[in-house]
C-alpha cells in the first residue's frame, strides 16, 4: 500500500499544492526502460530520451526506481551510496540533463528512497565489519550476540520477509565466528538502527541532496519499518510473520517511532516548499494491520 504523507493544513494556499492529488504518476524502472547506449541496459540517458513519449501519454510526473550504486542483490534497492548514480546508469551529470528535461517538458520527478536497509556493500557496513563488538560504527546497525553457549543461534526467531532467519553471523576480525546482524530481507540488505541518531541525521543530509537538485519528491521504501522493538524479543509467531509478507512482524514494523521520522520529513519538505512555492510529495510504502494505524501515517 502506498500512502501519502501530506503536507501541513494551510500550505496550499502559498504554493503549487495539491498537485499530487490528482496527479498520475508513472513508474520507471530504469534498468528496463530504454537503453541508450546499447549495452542492454536501460539508463538515465534513456529515461530523458523517453520523457516526451511519457508526457505524450498523459502523465504528470515520473517515479524513478533506485538508481544509486548497487551490487543488486534486490534489484537496487540495496544501496551502496544514497548519494550518487550507479555508473551503469550515468552519472550525476546525466541526472541533472533528466532533471532540467522534465522541468521543461513539466513533468514532476520522484525518487525512490531506501531508509530501512542499506547494502552490505555500503562503506558504514563494511566499517561496522572491520569495527569490532560494541563499537560506534556497529551500532548504526542492529549487532547483537547470538543464543546458545558459543552463540551459535540467532538473537530472536525472527523471519526475513524472502524467508528463512532474519539473523546471519558474521565472522569477526580476528576470524572467530562472532555477533549476528539484522536483515529483515535479504542478508545483503542490513537493517539500518534508527535509533541511533546518526543514521536520521545521514538521511536528511541525502533529502536535502536530492532536493537541492530539484526533485520533487520521494518514494519511501518500507514506510512502515525502520524502528524495531528495542529489545528485540522473540516474535509470538514467526511462521505467521513470514507467510503474511507484508502484514508483518509487530515488533519490527509500526514502531511509534516511526512518526517522528516522517514529521521530520515532512519538515524539510516544507522549508522547501516555502522557497519556491512547489510542494514536495512524500510518498510511503505502508503496510498496516488496522486502519487507526494507517491513518497515523496519514
Amino acid at each position: 500500500m502506498l500512502t501519502t504523507l501530506p503536507a501541513a493544513p494551510g500550505r496550499s494556499s502559498r504554493t503549487t499544492a495539491a498537485w499530487w492529488r490528482d496527479a498520475v504518476i508513472y513508474q520507471v524502472y530504469v534498468r528496463s526502460f530504454l537503453d541508450s547506449t546499447g549495452d542492454g541496459i536501460g539508463d538515465l540517458a534513456g529515461v530523458r530520451a523517453g520523457l516526451p513519449y511519457l508526457r505524450k501519454l498523459g502523465v504528470d510526473g515520473i517515479w524513478l526506481s533506485p538508481f544509486y550504486p548497487s551490487p543488486q542483490h534486490d534489484h537496487g534497492y540495496d544501496v551502496a551510496d544514497y548519494r550518487d548514480v550507479d555508473p551503469v546508469y550515468g552519472d550525476l551529470a546525466e541526472f541533472d540533463l533528466l532533471m532540467g528535461d522534465a522541468r521543461r517538458l513539466g513533468l514532476k520527478l520522484l525518487l525512490d528512497i531506501v531508509p530501512n536497509h542499506c547494502s552490505s556493500e555500503h562503506p558504514w557496513f563494511r566499517e561496522a565489519l572491520a569495527a569490532g563488538p560494541g563499537s560506534p560504527a556497529r551500532s548504526r546497525f542492529h549487532f547483537a550476540d547470538g543464543r546458545g553457549p558459543r552463540g551459535e543461534e540467532p538473537p530472536n526467531n525472527w523471519r526475513a520477509m524472502f524467508g528463512g532467519p532474519a539473523w546471519s553471523r558474521i565472522t569477526e576480525p580476528d576470524g572467530t565466528p562472532g555477533q549476528w546482524y539484522l536483515h529483515l530481507f535479504t542478508p545483503q540488505q542490513p537493517d539500518l538502527n534508527w535509533r541511533n541518531p546518526e543514521v536520521g541525521d545521514s538521511f536528511e543530509d541525502v533529502l536535502r541532496f536530492w532536493l537541492d537538485r530539484g526533485v520533487d519528491g520521494f518514494r519511501i521504501d518500507v514506510a512502515a519499518g525502520l524502528y524495531k522493538h528495542p529489545e528485540l524479543p522473540d516474535s509470538a509467531d514467526p511462521e505467521a510473520d513470514e507467510r503474511s509478507r507484508d502484514s508483518v512482524n509487530p515488533l519490527a514494523w509500526n514502531q511509534p517511532e516511526v512518526h517522528q521520522v516522517w514529521r521530520r520529513w515532512r519538515s524539510v519538505c516544507e522549508e522547501y516548499a516555502a522557497r519556491d512555492g512547489n510542494e514536495r510529495l512524500l510518498v510511503g510504502e505502508v503496510s498496516v494491520p488496522t486502519a487507526r494505524e494507517h491513518a497515523e501515517y496519514v
